[in-house]
């Protein structure tokens, strides 16, 4: 039965209690976040993990004074809770509730609207030298997981704040795994880390010894010091956190809260960049989130008692339905190889990675370096497909661009998670893939409206000469039957799903569907609907769409992107440059806003991505008397 948590209210709260209170508070902490988890869905092993850690922080510093900054954010449950959001925490995800990351307009305690990774300590860094020139004596904290330690923005931060000497902590939160378990080298100097318990007490043994002595002269001290390097040398391979320029501080249990209020008191006193090495467990204190971290990292709404999903799936997902192609395909084509930045499980690879595992590449949550190494591999004879999320592949614009497009090299990119992904919220929707790959010459951009389509793009996309990405939804597929063998699609051309004469729906991936069902509605009413699915999003159909136009006069297209660029923009220049008047275009996307969380059904209801919004707007359209000039428009 809870007792402690209905009391905290704010940071402020938790400085009279005691340790063993704080241990109890952890628990009904940790209780919460099971429950409500289990109902919203999110982030649960990740939060699991960080109770007592996050407590003992805000123990220790005097939050939002003291800035702490969460990297990603999907480990700041009990934060929220801790920092006067208790009482809604069960809004969690939900439309108008509290969102799953930290978000300034939540609360002063958030200090940054995060969501991406590797970013905490370059963020602490500008607040702890805007600080300075202000005069503000405070701490700055950044919170960082081992597996953000694999992006390279983590270290160039370390390089520069080590450099400067800035007077910033980092806390490493060292589970071991981020979302699937951790590799490269970062890795393993991590578990060299954990792994050196001689180290550990010998430095404290010569701590000890030299604090005894009652006077120490520059040259024992110089000895002493060249003495500490060389057994840190030879035990830790490079200590490479104090070669940095750092205070290096651990490895200490992340679950053993005296420990960690010693060790954080202890880091306040200090000065300069400090780095505190804690080892925690991600799940911890859920059996099931223990067991199997991995699909509980990240999961819907679940049984308590076992850990499953309470909605069954009745589909495999796009994601699956492309993991099976690419076996399939790469057991005929050795040349092709697979690459994602730390996600094999999902972006539906790691089947790939098991038959495979010298043609598979995790690089680590390093989305630039995964780009630029798929140009190196394409340069040299291979066909590599590197599978990100799409909000994720925004990360490597610069590398897309000029290792890759420039050199016109034949690499696929199958861009996960397109569109609206729902309850993650604005800094996971994959809403702007569109318009920032469409703007890059030589990029072919795909985006299919079923599991069969896939198959095909990737397909054509492996037979391709040059750069081309494939883009689709965070769902499950929609169940046709998928050919045995893979085809090659026309390159460049759309279809006619549907004939019409009054009116033409234009449309590709995952609105193809919504478009079709929106013109039964509309034949319901006798209007004549025309349905085309571009299928190409780059090259654009142009014979088709401007035959279409011609014949119908009204167009209406629908995307899963930002208006702004999008798939629409591009059918409006299509009619602009072949100087076609007098026709009604109404381009129907995602609004220039960030969307909040919320299921994919409703935020598609609100951004008037659904049949009924889409055939309102067409009556609408086609009841206006007097039409316009696109290129007036334009």
């Amino acid at each position: 039965m809870n007792h402690l948590l209905p009391g905290i209210n704010d940071p402020g709260d938790l400085k009279s209690l005691s340790a063993a209170e704080l241990e109890a508070l952890s628990s009904e902490i940790r209780q919460n976040i099971i429950e409500v988890v289990s109902d919203t869905g999110g982030h649960l092993g990740s939060n699991l993990g960080v109770v007592e850690l996050t407590v003992a922080l805000h123990r220790i510093f005097n939050s939002p004074d003291d800035k702490i900054i969460w990297d990603v954010g999907h480990q700041c449950y009990t934060h929220k809770i801790l920092t006067g959001r208790k009482n809604s925490f069960h809004t969690l995800r939900q439309p108008g509730g509290i969102c799953g990351f930290p978000r300034r307009e939540e609360s002063p305690h958030d200090h940054f609207n995060t969501g991406h990774t590797s970013t905490s300590i370059s963020m602490a860094l500008g607040l702890s030298k805007a600080g300075e020139l202000c005069g503000k004596n405070n701490h700055y904290i950044a919170v960082i997981g081992d597996g953000a330690m694999t992006g390279g923005m983590a270290f160039e931060a370390l390089n520069h704040a080590g450099h400067i000497g800035a007077n910033i902590i980092i806390v490493l939160n060292d589970n071991t795994m981020s979302i699937s378990p951790n590799v490269g080298a970062m890795s393993r100097y991590l578990n060299q880390m954990r792994m050196a318990p001689t180290y550990k007490k010998l430095r404290e043994d010569i701590d000890g010894m030299i604090a005894r002595i009652p006077a120490i002269g520059p040259t024992m001290w110089l000895t002493t010091q060249k003495l500490e390097k060389s057994i840190k040398q030879l035990l830790v391979h490079g200590m490479l956190f104090e070669t940095l320029g750092f205070t290096y501080l651990g490895p200490f249990d992340g679950h053993n809260i005296p420990l960690l209020l010693e060790t954080f008191e202890k880091a306040k006193t200090m000065k300069g960049p400090r780095f505190i090495h804690v080892l925690t467990k991600k799940g911890k204190g859920y059996i099931h989130a223990e067991q199997d971290p991995t699909c509980l990292h990240g999961t819907s709404p679940f049984h308590i008692e076992t850990g499953k999903p309470r909605k069954k799936k009745v589909r495999i997902t796009y994601s699956e339905s492309f993991g099976k192609s690419l076996v399939k395909m790469a057991e005929k084509d050795s040349s092709i190889v697979a690459i994602t930045a730390a996600m094999p499980d999902g972006t539906g690879l790691s089947d790939f990675a098991r038959k495979f595992p010298h043609r598979f590449f995790d690089v680590g949550i390093a989305e630039q370096h995964a780009v630029s190494l798929a140009s190196g591999l394409a340069a040299n004879g291979a066909r590599p497909v590197v599978a990100i999320y799409s909000t994720f592949l925004q990360r490597a614009f610069d590398q897309i661009i000029l290792d890759v497009c420039l050199s016109n090299l034949p690499v696929t990119f199958c861009l996960d998670r397109a569109g609206l992904v729902g309850d993650d919220g604005p800094t996971h929707h994959g809403v702007f893939d569109i318009s920032y790959l469409r703007c890059i010459p030589n990029l072919t951009i795909m985006s299919p409206k079923d599991e069969d389509e896939m198959q095909d793009m990737l397909y054509t996309a492996l037979k391709h000469d040059g750069p081309c990405a494939i883009r689709y939804p965070r769902s499950e597929v929609l169940g046709v039957p998928v050919k045995k063998n893979p085809e090659a699609i026309p390159y460049g051309k759309g279809e006619i799903l549907k004939d019409g004469r009054s009116l033409v729906i234009m449309a590709a991936g995952n609105m193809v569907r919504t478009a079709l069902d929106a013109a039964v509605l509309l034949e319901k009413e006798d209007i004549s609907t025309k349905v085309i699915n571009l299928r190409f999003i780059k090259p654009l159909d142009e014979e088709l769409i401007l035959n279409s136009a011609i014949e119908c006069k009204h167009i209406i297209t629908v995307e899963d992107n930002v208006l702004a660029g999008g798939l629409g923009s591009e059918v409006m220049e299509v009619l602009e440059r072949n100087e076609i008047d007098n026709i009604k275009l109404s381009r129907t996307g995602i609004p220039d806003s960030f969307i909040d969380a919320g299921s994919t059904k409703i935020l598609y209801e609100k951004c008037g991505l659904y049949p009924a919004g889409i055939a309102n707007k067409a009556k609408k359209m086609l009841s206006r008397e007097i039409s316009f000039s696109v290129r007036e428009r334009v």
